[in-house]
Formats: C-alpha cells, structure tokens, sequence
C-alpha cells in the first residue's frame, strides 16, 4: 500500500464503518528549533489519520521517527506548524483532563507512595470531585491495575511492573477519554512486559478508553492494536496503515500460533527493516 493509499484509508474508516472519531489530524506538520545549530528540524510531515472512539492504535518506526512527537501533539504538548489535530471535534491547544499519559520511565515521584502518586492529577487539574469522590477512584484504579495492599509503599520497594501499573492507574484516575502510551514497557524484563501486554489489554477491555501507543517491538504491536500505524524515518509521514483483525482477548487466544499473526508480522517488519538499519548504521 502507498502512502498516499494509507491516508485515504485511515480517513475514510470511520465513514465507512459507522464509528465515532475522537482523534483527527489533517495535514500536521510539526517540528523544533534548534538554536544551537541555528536551524528547524521537522519531526512530522503531513500526519493525516483519524482514530476512532475505543480504538487501540500502535504507532511503529525507526527512533527519531517523531512518534513520540505524534501524540505530544495529541496531548497538547507541542503545537503544529502546519495542518490541525482535533480531540472530540475541538482543534488542541494544550494539555486536558480528557487526555491520560503513561511514559516510559515511570515518572513516579520517589517520596511519594502508590497512593499518593496515583493520587497526583487531581493535585494537578480541577475535575470537580469530592474528597470522596476522589478517594474512592483512587481505590478503585490501585485494585484494577492489582495493587491493592501496597497503598502505602514506595516506588523503592516495587518492581518495575509494579511501578509501570502505578504509572497506568495515574492515568486512569481521572478517567480521560485517550489514554498516550509511550513505549511504557520498554524499561521492563521480557517476561514482565508480556504480562503487562495482558495487563493492558483487559484494563482497556474495562474502560473502553481509545488508545494511541509507541512501541518499537512489532510482535507487541501485532500483539495491541487494533490498527498499526506504520511512521517513515524523519520527517515523519504515515507508510501504511496495518488492520489487525485477530481475535481478543489475544492472550487468551495465543495469537502468536495463527498464520496470520506470522503474515502480519512479516508484513510490518518488511516496511521498517529498511529504515531501522539505515538508523542503527547512523544513515540520516
């Protein structure tokens, strides 16, 4: 599929198929300055896709590909230099309740304890809830991420799993429409990251929140999306926009055994492999 073949589909999805779109961008472009170097560096190009209400959207491609800078837009982070991007049919301008962010590094606060750092966004923005209110949301995402019992512990006492679930009932708390996830398993063990693959996929099945996530790992993007949206190296612009029809949940199913999970799989890796070795060569 071309590029140009990619845009148009990922446009036309939700007309085709009824559904509500959340997340629209149209034409973005987006990039920073340099001021060291005195120059702009585009990190996106002409990014057209709409993401639809209880979607889960992976984003692949090469580091430095501007994944991360696709959903900063999204978040309110950065602001285009071309084009639009629209959360729930309102153009972004900055940071919002309605958007949730797990990142990479767990970004928990080490003198704070799992309830406290859980407790953080209501700290941080006004959701008009009673100390009741948020006390009982507080319970309720430390169980749903099965934390219960360890309220009162320290990120120093928790394992990298628990740590990146405390970073995911963080987000969850205030409940936002759009749950960003960048590449949020990234720092944890093979063996944990599985788990929190199945993690996700139920707290997710849960909450019905849509999702745009960063993963360089093919197998947990085949694993996740329902759609994969494969980025070209810098400046950034949508190759091709990969349907993944499998059953869920894929754990449960064990996906990685249907020939279609190896066709698919082949399939993505065939579109980046190029560029991720002329990035791992240093080739710009």
């Amino acid at each position: 599929m071309k590029v140009a073949e990619a845009k148009a589909l990922s446009e036309s999805s939700p007309a085709a198929d009824g559904a509500t779109p959340v997340i629209v961008s149209k034409g973005l472009t987006v990039g920073y300055k340099l001021h060291r170097e005195r120059k702009q560096l585009t990190a996106l190009r002409n990014i057209n896709l709409t993401i639809n209400r209880g979607e889960f959207v992976v984003l692949v491609g090469p580091s430095g590909c501007g994944k991360t800078t696709f959903i900063n837009a999204i978040a309110g982070l950065v602001e285009p230099w071309e084009g639009t991007i629209e959360v729930n049919g309102r153009p972004v301008t900055g940071p919002g309740p309605d958007r949730g962010m797990v990142f990479q590094d767990y970004a928990l606060m080490p003198w704070r304890t799992v309830e406290s750092n859980v407790r953080m966004p209501f700290e941080l923005q006004n959701l008009n809830l009673s100390k009741e209110e948020m006390n009982e949301r507080v319970r309720r995402y430390i169980k749903l991420v099965d934390l219960s019992g360890f309220e009162k512990s320290y990120p120093y006492e928790l394992s990298g799993g628990m740590k990146q679930r405390v970073g995911i009932a963080r987000a969850l708390v205030s409940e936002p429409d759009i749950l960003l996830a960048d590449e949020p398993f990234a720092a944890i063990d093979a063996m944990t990251r599985e788990a929190m693959q199945s993690e996700l996929e139920r707290f997710v099945a849960n909450t019905g929140q849509t999702v745009v996530f960063i993963t360089h790992s093919i197998d947990e993007a085949v694993i996740l999306g329902d759609r994969v949206v494969v980025i070209s190296y810098r400046p950034g612009q949508i190759k091709e926009v990969v349907d993944v029809n499998l059953p869920r949940p894929r754990f449960d199913y064990d996906v990685k055994m249907l020939p279609e999970y190896g066709e698919m799989r082949d399939h993505i890796w065939r579109l980046v492999k190029d560029e991720a070795l002329q990035t791992a060569r240093g080739v710009q």
